[in-house]
């Protein structure tokens, strides 16, 4: 076992249940969240966390859990990676705040540098930094708007782009994410995305593009579109990967009728695929790119890049933000991107993927109730269905999900429907582990589904 030093004794990379799930600690701090937190707020896991390392979560009572889930596809290079935790603390002994649009600093410039680098295509860019995947959204429909002097934006059944007021009209699901809040904000065009499990079988990416396509154009007008936006890999919405070509061809379409084509890479960045960017597995160059999560392994950043003459088209002052770009994120974000790089986690994330899809289809033909198995890299999903149907199976996912949970692994749903169980393993998780929590899937399936 590798033991990871985080506080003040070390987090063994190992799955232990020391108590029932949730403990009596985890019990009584439910009973003051209670009694102080909104129940507006949800949360997957019944415990607390006290402690993390690596691929392994630790509650409150000393439970440690195995981590599938990375804070929702967060902490890529492990939770509290030695090599960020140093560059917080060192960068929080210099400073904390200053605001860059008051007192500027390197680390911003650093981290923009990077994204201007990392991210596809090989054009002049720029770059702004958020707090949050929702607010680099929200601007980059600002800068697309500016820069094309539309106002239409075209987004995709299943999407979640997050909980502001124009990410929520951006998003598809109404619960929770957007029932009782509205009106919603204006000009915003939802056409049908390319979601090969439950299309007409056969439908290509090229037909499902024209598809979306032929309503822009009849019933909003490629003249009035500013941008068209959406995730290369959807997220919340259940992992969906469009057919091959769809990609391809909404970003010739955006180039033809002079739209600007937004990627929202919130989830899919920072080598979660495999490539730094799922952008990248069908040679698809944004115009803007939108980056959060996985970018600084916990702290909270944000980021939107993209080509210079479009993110220049907006006045100064125009985009900001008295948080974003911290001074600590922008440490955490440049740790975490040199532990990409030098321990090769877009390798890591194949590996993971090479280990679990035989898994996952030997569960597939054993339960009969997996539908779909899909994903790339280190983020993969499975959709649950009733036998012998595509009709979906919230009530068994939410189960085996619990039952994962009561067991010590950490897992999350996802899906229009409720039906997806979504994986996202810190890139860094040991090979034992991996291969752990998922004997762990097996067993909390084969507890659930009825044998024939």
């Amino acid at each position: 076992m590798t033991d990871l030093l985080t506080g003040p004794e070390p987090v063994v990379q190992e799955r232990r249940l020391r108590t029932e799930v949730p403990g009596p600690r985890s019990r009584e701090l439910a009973s003051r969240r209670a009694a102080a937190v909104t129940g507006a707020v949800g949360s997957v896991l019944p415990v607390y966390v006290e402690r993390a390392a690596g691929g392994v979560v630790v509650d409150v009572d000393g439970n440690s859990f195995i981590d599938l889930g990375s804070g929702i596809a967060v902490t890529n290079v492990g939770h509290a990676a030695p090599e960020v935790v140093a560059a917080v603390q060192a960068q929080a002994a210099s400073f904390l705040h200053t605001c860059f649009m008051v007192g500027p600093y390197e680390g911003y410039v650093a981290v923009a540098e990077e994204l201007g680098r990392l991210t596809p295509g090989d054009h002049e860019k720029r770059s702004a930094l958020f707090n949050s995947g929702a607010e680099a959204v929200e601007n980059a429909v600002k800068v697309a708007r500016v820069a094309t002097g539309r106002s239409a934006v075209v987004v995709f059944d299943h999407a979640y782009h997050g909980r502001t007021n124009l990410t929520m009209a951006l998003t598809a699901k109404n619960m929770p994410y957007k029932n009782g809040f509205g009106p919603f904000a204006g000009e915003v065009y939802r056409v049908p995305m390319s979601y090969p499990y439950r299309d007409q079988p056969g439908l290509t990416g090229e037909q499902a593009a024209a598809r979306a396509f032929s309503l822009i154009e009849t019933q909003i007008g490629a003249h009035n579109v500013a941008a068209v936006l959406i995730e290369p890999i959807q997220g919340e919405g259940g992992f969906v990967v469009p057919a091959p070509g769809f990609l391809p061809a909404l970003a010739d379409w955006c180039r033809r009728s002079g739209a600007v084509f937004i990627a929202d890479e919130v989830q899919t960045g920072f080598c979660r695929t495999g490539a730094w960017f799922a952008s990248e597995h069908e040679g698809v160059v944004p115009d803007l790119i939108t980056t959060a999560k996985g970018i600084a392994a916990g702290m909270p950043l944000a980021g939107l890049t993209g080509r210079a003459e479009l993110m220049d088209a907006v006045h100064s002052g125009g985009l900001g933000g008295t948080y974003g770009g911290n001074p600590v994120s922008c440490a955490a974000a440049l740790a975490s991107i040199r532990v990409m790089q030098e321990q090769d986690l877009n390798a890591a994330a194949r590996a993971i993927e090479a280990t679990m899809l035989p898994r996952l289809r030997a569960l597939q033909e054993r339960t009969g109730v997996i539908g779909d198995i899909r994903g790339r890299g280190a983020m993969l999903a499975v959709e649950v269905v009733r036998p012998g149907t595509d009709e979906p199976d919230a009530a068994l996912t939410a189960a085996v999900s619990r039952a994962c949970h009561a067991e010590g692994v950490i897992t999350l749903t996802a899906g229009t429907f409720g039906n997806v169980l979504r994986f996202l393993p810190p890139l860094v998780i040991g090979q034992d582990l991996l291969t752990e929590a998922l004997d762990v899937l097996d067993a909390a399936f084969d507890a659930h589904v009825p044998v024939t």
